[in-house]
């Protein structure tokens, strides 16, 4: 077992022992100033704590992780005014290290927030890419899957399994690189005008694209599709008039999408212009 995983297991048994004897020598809630969620010794835990805690560990807020976290706030307290009294650790290299790499992650962070000013996005620029997205769309959408593996050689014998009666979901869970294997392969709903044409066909890679507008419904690509030094095996599952949503069901996803968009734009142009102005040796 990793010791970071041993350390894990043996800080969550301290927490619990802390969460018990916490609960029995713990003063009454009442006697807390309001914001305050816990007092060790003379430190206050505050709600504001609390709620980075629940932040930071990605899961549902709920009571019961309120409780947790709150114990080990409590643990961790502990744990830092006992090593406190000792004198032993201020001046240890690796506290320095930490000390200062969290202050320098702290003031870029806070530079970064006052530096990057990206563009407002207004309901003319979404209404916009709505109606671009609509112009795009074809009088079809297509649900297909997709196997990507290294070279022809591999999507050659990936064919063969299939032929074989190799599940194409299977397979592609169990060979392919691309990100979506963990789903089968599977593919959103796409549209695009025919014939297929660069730049048009929803940012998926024009001879997938091709070759999916190519099969009928159930069909596998017969031979490797090559495109950004890959291969891939495409199947075409299911083929539908284009639905086109309602603007005012994707008003906010678009919204979103153009907002990280000018946030990338805005970070870009920020590096771009401290590395012109830096000297720079690597």
């Amino acid at each position: 077992m990793p010791n970071s995983i041993k350390c894990l297991f043996a800080l969550c048994g301290i927490a619990l022992l802390a969460a018990h004897t916490h609960a029995q020598n713990a003063p009454a809630a009442a006697n807390l100033k309001p914001g305050v969620i816990a007092k060790v010794n003379a430190v206050e835990l505050t709600e504001a704590q609390l709620q980075r805690a629940v932040q930071l560990s990605g899961l549902p807020d709920s009571p019961t992780l309120r409780a947790a976290l709150k114990d080990q706030m409590v643990s961790r307290e502990l744990f830092r005014q006992q090593a406190e009294k000792t004198h032993r650790y201020e001046q240890r290299p690796e506290v320095k290290q930490a000390m200062q790499e969290a202050k320098d992650l702290a003031i870029t962070q806070l530079y970064l927030r006052d530096a990057i000013k990206p563009a407002p996005v207004t309901d003319a620029q979404i209404k916009a890419r709505f109606d671009g997205i609509i112009a795009s769309l074809g009088a079809q959408e297509y649900k297909a899957r997709l196997i990507q593996v290294a070279d022809d050689a591999a999507a050659s014998a990936a064919l063969a399994q299939l032929k074989a009666g190799a599940d194409f979901g299977q397979l592609a869970q169990s060979i392919s690189l691309a990100a979506n294997k963990v789903r089968g392969g599977e593919l959103d709903w796409i549209s695009f005008k025919l014939p297929a044409q660069e730049g048009q066909t929803q940012s998926l890679p024009l001879p997938i694209a091709q070759a999916i507008a190519q099969l009928p419904a159930g069909g596998i690509s017969a031979a490797p599709v090559s495109w950004n030094n890959s291969s891939y095996i495409v199947k075409l599952e299911q083929v539908r008039p284009t639905q086109v949503p309602q603007y005012d069901a994707v008003k906010a996803t678009l919204r979103q999408m153009l907002e990280a968009q000018a946030l990338e734009k805005a970070t870009i142009e920020l590096v771009s212009g401290l590395v012109q102005a830096a000297k720079i040796q690597q």
